[in-house]
């Protein structure tokens, strides 16, 4: 396996807008999380993990959000 690569924070935040507008739409739901990430480089799990965060972020999935994780992280120093 091959060390985790870091993408840079505009890229990120860019193909997760994409990714999460293009789901919203019923005919480019299917496959759109593959199809951005081919698009821009990026591997479609990474993509599919930020886009799942966004989703918790933003109150539309259930779980902790970044806010919520940094906080616990400090809490445990």
């Amino acid at each position: 396996m091959g060390a985790p690569r870091k993408y840079p924070e505009e890229l990120k935040e860019r193909a997760t807008r994409l990714a999460v507008e293009a789901r919203r739409d019923p005919g480019s739901k299917t496959g759109a999380i593959k199809r951005i990430a081919e698009q821009l480089g990026i591997h479609p799990e990474a993509l599919r993990t930020w886009v799942r965060q966004a989703e918790i972020d933003g109150g539309v999935r259930p779980g902790t959000t970044t806010d919520e994780a940094k906080r616990i992280a400090e809490l445990e120093r």
